[in-house]
């Protein structure tokens, strides 16, 4: 039977929550409200940072360089240097440990992303297959299970969260971020909100999705 919903929960591991080393503000907080969703969806998908330890996107592989610091990325775009984070088999790259995975009420799938070391994806989108056609791999794993639909929560709303997002409303599949189940890391969110608008995104609490039998 194919699946015409899928959620996406981004990045949900422990160097984005508190005591982390790239920690979202109060990020812990949504791990209880998505393990409460898990339950609702027969096709789950989670995304996962899993870099190497010396990524370019790292300012520890810049000498003199900080966290927050601006640089050109391999693909010749502006990007952020960051701390050290979710480096392969470290504590950091597993999610946290309050999430369940037991709710699953069937088969749920982990994407990894940022494993090459000169290629840093914010969404979970970015990992292409290497067939030549410009597709990702999620996109390519969603279109055989039939998805219409994604609904999306995690880590960090203005980053990855935003990005998986808009790469979802571009391949053509209705797109919902649900709001009250991610954080930010820059609390002022009107400027994400509105990129996200401006996408064809439709944000909305959880509530809201539900009582419009959304899930």
């Amino acid at each position: 039977m194919k699946n015409q919903k899928a959620l996406i929960v981004v990045d949900l591991q422990q160097d984005f929550c508190p005591g982390g080393s790239l920690a979202v503000p109060d990020g812990d907080i949504i791990v209880s409200r998505i393990n409460d969703l898990l339950e609702k969806f027969d096709l789950i998908i989670f995304t996962k940072d899993w870099h190497f330890q010396h990524m370019d996107a790292f300012a520890s592989s810049h000498e003199g360089a900080k966290p927050l610091d601006k640089f050109i990325n391999e693909q010749g775009q502006e990007d952020t240097l960051w701390p050290d984070h979710c480096v392969e088999e470290t504590k950091g790259a597993e999610f946290h440990p309050d999430l369940d995975l037991s709710k699953c009420k069937k088969d749920f799938y982990i994407f990894k992303k940022g494993n090459m070391p000169h290629y840093h994806p914010y969404s979970g989108f970015g990992e292409q297959v290497d067939d030549g056609s410009g597709n990702s791999e999620l996109k390519v794993f969603l279109d055989e299970r039939g998805v219409t639909e994604t609904y999306i929560v995690g880590l960090s709303l203005d980053y990855c969260v935003k990005d998986t997002a808009i790469d979802s409303a571009l391949a053509g599949y209705e797109t919902y971020v649900i709001y009250d189940h991610t954080m930010p890391i820059n609390p002022d969110t009107d400027e994400t909100l509105e990129i996200l608008q401006d996408a064809g995104v439709i944000v909305a609490d959880g509530w809201a999705l539900s009582a419009l039998g959304k899930y």
